[in-house]
């Protein structure tokens, strides 16, 4: 179908997947970290403090997920959607309120799981099950919402802040997500299987089966793609996650560094529509071993870096990661292990990304409090990608078999 009769036909679905992924930013660690350094000041936390709550957090949020996330294989999208989307609109209420730094870990187990984890699962669970064929540009569409928050969220607060109260801000963003609930519901009124789907059957996974989670965390396949799932989650969100402290080891200004996100999103943007199509043209067994190769990159180039100018280039790398990171391992579960139950299955494989992203703070957090700054840890997080880019790829090889039998029979 030709990409402009592919949005006019299922324009209300896209902008549904797209808005979802939009509001999640208020529950993402790069928009949660604008605030760090007033968190820490308000209630007293070092970094290494900041980091164990954040990591804390995240890691119950994870837990939770497991169970949660399978609620979209018994929920329509428009129920769902709106359900979560007032969970997260409450937990920027409690961070606007919260006086006390022992409940601070409540707030954000409630930003983390709602935002990051549910209303990203939701937007990326509907695109994977409405959408067959078309199930790359799908989910590059949708996930471009997450680029727009990241383009555009850190520089607008990070102004704001100048002139408004970052608890005020808290509420704003509240408000911005219940606003937006109404329109969620009225795109998805008259939820139906889209049209690219209409005579098509559901994707089967490997053996032309629908796999159960169960089945699949008895796969070897799972396995060899956990440390992958753990490395963009893991070392992205601490890179966001410690912006004012990289700032000041670098020698830059917050602002200064919050610059450079446009070009990372742009980044994004441009790999997230690349990797839609390779997606849709190569499937994910060809893509999987190396979608993941620029952030290692990235970061094995960041840590010498000095110059602004110099660490724009650099973090498009970041960007062409991220950009895949939103398309190639949502379908990869689809393909592999089928869609009946991708709601299950992807769930666990959000759960493990969640507790990546409360690894990375919590390491890191602790790094930096002994006196090893967020650079000088970036060589080892370079490696560590590395290797897990050939684990998954030694997995995928181990499975050939049973992926060509499969493919033979489509």
């Amino acid at each position: 179908m030709p990409f402009l009769a592919f949005l006019r036909g299922n324009a209300k679905f896209l902008f549904a997947g797209f808005l979802l992924a939009l509001l999640s930013s208020f529950g993402q660690t790069f928009f949660i970290s604008i605030f760090a350094a007033e968190i820490r000041a308000e209630f007293g936390l070092s970094h290494g403090d900041w980091g164990g709550i954040y990591g804390l957090a995240t890691t119950v949020s994870a837990a939770v997920m497991l169970w949660a996330g399978g609620l979209t294989d018994r929920f329509r999208v428009r129920r769902l959607g709106a359900w979560v989307l007032a969970g997260l609109a409450l937990a920027c209420l409690a961070m606007a309120l919260n006086p006390f730094a022992g409940t601070l870990v409540g707030v954000i187990f409630l930003l983390r799981f709602f935002g990051q984890g549910m209303v990203s699962h939701v937007s990326g669970i509907a695109m994977a099950r409405w959408f067959v064929a078309s199930r790359g540009r799908a989910l590059a569409i949708a996930a471009l919402g997450y680029s727009v928050g990241e383009a555009t969220l850190p520089i607008l607060f990070v102004a704001l802040k100048q002139a408004i109260h970052w608890r005020t801000l808290w509420f704003g963003s509240a408000l911005l997500i219940v606003a937006a609930m109404p329109l969620l519901i009225w795109l998805l009124k008259l939820e139906r299987t889209p049209q690219s789907m209409a005579s098509e059957s559901q994707s089967l996974g490997m053996g032309d089966r629908h796999w159960t989670r169960g089945q699949a965390l008895r796969h070897p396949l799972f396995w060899s793609a956990f440390p992958m799932l753990l490395a963009p989650a893991a070392f992205n969100t601490a890179f966001f996650f410690h912006q004012v402290h990289l700032a000041e080891v670098k020698g830059w200004g917050h602002a200064a560094l919050v610059t450079l996100f446009p070009v990372y999103s742009l980044a994004t943007i441009a790999a997230m529509m690349a990797s839609g199509w390779a997606v849709d043209r190569f499937g994910t067994a060809r893509l999987m071993p190396i979608y993941q190769l620029p952030l290692a990159a990235f970061y094995l180039l960041f840590a010498g870096i000095d110059g602004l100018g110099a660490a724009a280039t650099a973090i498009i790398l970041m960007g062409m990661t991220s950009g895949a990171q939103s398309t190639v391992p949502v379908a990869f579960w689809a393909e592999f292990y089928g869609t009946r139950h991708i709601g299950a299955i992807k769930a666990t494989a959000a759960a493990v990304m969640v507790l990546g992203s409360a690894i990375g703070p919590i390491v890191t957090g602790a790094l930096i409090d002994r006196g090893h700054d967020f650079p000088a840890q970036m060589w080892a997080i370079a490696a560590y990608i590395a290797a897990a880019s050939a684990l998954v790829g030694a997995g995928i090889a181990l499975t050939r078999k049973e992926t060509e039998s499969s493919a033979k029979t489509r």
